[in-house]
């Protein structure tokens, strides 16, 4: 009798160990701040201060896969951006606990289907094609489609992309890959009652091969990010002020080893709140060099605006900004970086930034 309650609690215990082997729950996030001086484009003045997210948005997040068996999988993504330099929640006032990513899916030999709030179709595209990544504060590109300058209530420059880079209501299907390519396309549920045909849809491709990769992305946006504080046209209207943004893109890289090459076109038209005809064109172009156990990084995005999304501006817009930096890679999971920006919108003053920062992952 106790040889056979011994072997059904190994059988027991090898059980769980086979259960809890078919599914995992991992918290991993990213610290990121830096001490210098901002003044961008028509900003009043230089702040030195100390920053967060120079080079990365800081974040912290919960993620979960479960085996079902047949190579299908459950998964879902918890994870909310928070501000190193204060400890606030988000990437600004108002801004939702998790807003980088809330959503579960199915994943399989048919690819991946997720629901919830996860990245627009323009996020990739963006951040994997510029040398400075998914950097909000130095990235020219990143500042000059996504991030407006001055204070979120009043502004010099209003972002290219009136969608934000975070899709909520969303539903994204991701392809399987064929070789080094793989698409995702991305739809975003307006929820706003009597108005039910507003809505987001949108489409990326991402082909890596060797040395080359290549991207491009459309996206139709109606609706923003459905919160208080978000980074949207206007920021005293609700999310559905959108009237309809039209947007393309192509971008491409090229690693020589010795230096890799950045280049990306963007094409938006946009027909929000009195402005029926205002267009955006954004060129950017960049470069990165390993030097050391880093790199210098160099990067340039133009934007010509033909009527400007600011109300109390008129005429033709245009906006230049160059960012060079280093990044020193200390281990795998920290490095430091220098940057310095120069920022010039074509009716404001100019700025000049500059930045001393650390990043850690875990």
């Amino acid at each position: 009798m106790k040889k056979t309650r011994l072997a059904l609690a190994l059988a027991s215990c090898l059980m769980a160990g086979s259960a809890m082997a078919q599914s995992s729950v991992t918290v991993s996030g990213l610290v990121d701040a830096f001490a210098g001086s901002m003044k961008n484009s028509g900003d009043s003045g230089s702040k030195a201060s100390v920053g967060s997210g120079g080079m990365t948005t800081s974040w912290i997040g919960f993620k979960g896969t479960e085996d079902l068996g047949g190579g299908l999988k459950a998964e879902f993504n918890l994870t909310s951006f928070f501000q190193t330099d204060t400890g606030a929640t988000g990437r600004f006032s108002g801004d939702n606990l998790f807003s980088r990513d809330a959503n579960i899916a199915l994943s399989g030999g048919y690819g991946r289907v997720m629901l919830g709030r996860g990245l627009a179709p323009s996020f990739l595209p963006t951040v994997l094609f510029n040398p400075f990544g998914d950097s909000f504060t130095f990235s020219p590109l990143v500042l000059h489609v996504y991030t407006p300058s001055g204070n979120f209530g009043s502004r010099t420059w209003t972002q290219a992309n009136a969608a934000d880079s975070g899709w909520s209501n969303e539903i994204i299907y991701t392809t399987p890959k064929f070789g080094g390519l793989q698409a995702n396309l991305h739809y975003q549920f307006g929820e706003v009652a009597g108005q039910t045909g507003k809505k987001n849809i949108g489409v990326n491709a991402l082909y890596f091969n060797g040395p080359l990769a290549l991207t491009g992305m459309y996206f139709d946006a109606q609706v923003s990010n459905p919160n208080s504080g978000s980074a949207i046209i206007d920021a005293t209207a609700p999310f559905s002020s959108i009237t309809r943004q039209k947007t393309w893109m192509v971008g491409g890289t090229y690693d020589f080893q010795v230096v890799k090459l950045y280049g990306t076109y963007q094409a938006s038209k946009d027909t929000t709140a009195g402005n029926p005809q205002a267009k955006d064109k954004v060129f950017s172009v960049g470069l990165s060099a390993p030097v050391g156990n880093g790199s210098i990084l160099a990067g340039f995005a133009r934007t010509k605006r033909t009527g400007d999304l600011l109300a109390s501006t008129t005429g033709d817009v245009s906006r230049n900004t160059t960012s060079v930096g280093y990044d020193y890679f200390m281990s795998k999971r920290t490095d430091l970086y220098a940057i310095v920006m120069n920022d010039k919108i074509s009716n404001q003053s100019s700025g000049v930034s500059f930045g001393l920062g650390m990043r850690h992952r875990f």
